[in-house]
């Protein structure tokens, strides 16, 4: 027995002892020796959900200053005049918030909340620490459709893409929604077939690298004008959504989101392997087909509209874990939430580099953010710290 427990019985000693001269004062000691000992146990030892409050007072504060900074800076009573009241001193102002930063930054919010939490139900599924949201091939399936219209010859795909104009962007859209589509299908028909997460995952890698083959055979054979705009989109970007796609956004983000939701208590059984959670009645299956769909939702969402956003996904479940110090997916989920959405945010203010007109490709910005993260947890894992 330690020291510290060796003294504990006698300080419950003295409080009942200074119970007969003051209620009040042994009374507020025996809690304060209660709340210690509730602390010192194992299961709190690392668990710090006081972090969830701050994290909403920095993700505002990251959005205010996503809507101020950028190559025409806004005084910050101006942002909130426009958000409250919607007009501005400055007409211009006023167009360049709610037309062009606004929408950038609900987007850069939706996306790291949605390959944040994706990238947690991988590496929990998968009990892979470097499993990440595109493991599944729905973002490969989106690169695929993007590359068929840019990068295939005819004078359709070439007149609406030349200059990469608002018709452009939209078949863009179109493209990368549909690939996302028929390879989530595609995965949701393996999943209710496959019983084996190990080969649920060598297939999803199998088929990324089959299309990448093909998106490397059509690149051989475009044209250099159409090579640039297709790796013009697997740079990445939050402003190329408009306020009307926005909202479909949003829906498909919030879908993905609340499944994920859903499944917090047989994530929590998955930490322990699959039949510990047959011991406590989940369906593997069910459970399976929840993950896989929620994660191919949230996926093919951003992939469709931001383009492969990279490192999000897998460096965010790592961060948060960190800063909560817990593994239960009750208090991750909503700390990836707002993980993911900082850190996306900052990307996006990083990448427009305030005060100049020059803008960053957002993966450049997203890799020097998430590799470090990923670097540490290699280390980690190699020096058996955790």
């Amino acid at each position: 027995m330690t020291g510290q427990s060796a003294g504990r019985p006698a300080l419950r000693d003295r409080a009942r002892a200074d119970a007969a001269a003051g209620p009040a004062f042994a009374d507020a000691i025996l809690g304060l020796i209660a709340w210690r000992q509730i602390l010192d146990r194992r299961e709190f030892a690392g668990a710090r959900p006081i972090l969830l409050l701050f994290l909403p007072f920095l993700l505002l504060l990251l959005l205010l200053l996503s809507l101020a900074l950028g190559s025409a800076s806004i005084p910050l009573d101006q942002i909130l005049s426009v958000l409250l009241d919607g007009k501005a001193d400055q007409i211009a102002w006023t167009n360049i918030v709610l037309k062009f930063r606004l929408p950038k930054t609900v987007t850069a919010i939706l996306a790291g909340m949605a390959l944040g939490v994706s990238g947690l139900l991988m590496q929990t599924y998968f009990r892979n620490p470097l499993a990440e949201p595109f493991v599944l091939g729905v973002s490969s399936g989106a690169s695929l459709g993007v590359a068929l219209v840019v990068l295939t010859a005819g004078g359709v795909g070439g007149a609406l893409l030349a200059g990469l104009g608002l018709a452009g962007d939209l078949l863009l859209t179109v493209a990368a929604g549909l690939g996302a589509a028929c390879t989530m299908i595609l995965v949701m028909m393996v999943a209710l077939r496959v019983q084996s997460s190990v080969t649920l995952l060598i297939l999803g890698l199998m088929f990324g690298y089959l299309v990448a083959a093909l998106v490397s055979l059509l690149l051989y054979f475009a044209i250099p004008e159409r090579i640039q705009a297709y790796i013009n989109w697997t740079f990445g970007s939050f402003s190329g959504v408009t306020t009307e796609q926005l909202p479909i956004l949003a829906l498909i983000v919030a879908a993905g989101l609340l499944l994920s939701a859903a499944l917090v208590k047989p994530l929590n059984a998955l930490l322990l392997g699959e039949e510990y959670a047959l011991s406590l009645g989940m369906r593997p299956s069910l459970t399976r087909f929840g993950i896989v769909l929620a994660t191919a939702l949230l996926v093919s969402a951003v992939t469709a509209f931001c383009g492969p956003i990279a490192f999000l996904g897998i460096a965010v479940p790592h961060l948060c874990r960190g800063l909560l110090g817990s593994a239960d997916h009750r208090l991750l989920l909503p700390g990836t939430m707002l993980t993911g959405a900082c850190i996306a945010l900052c990307a996006s203010i990083i990448a427009e580099m305030p005060g100049n007109n020059l803008v960053l490709p957002l993966n450049v910005v997203t890799a020097l953010l998430g590799a470090p993260v990923v670097m540490l947890v290699v280390l980690r894992k190699v020096r058996g710290i955790s």
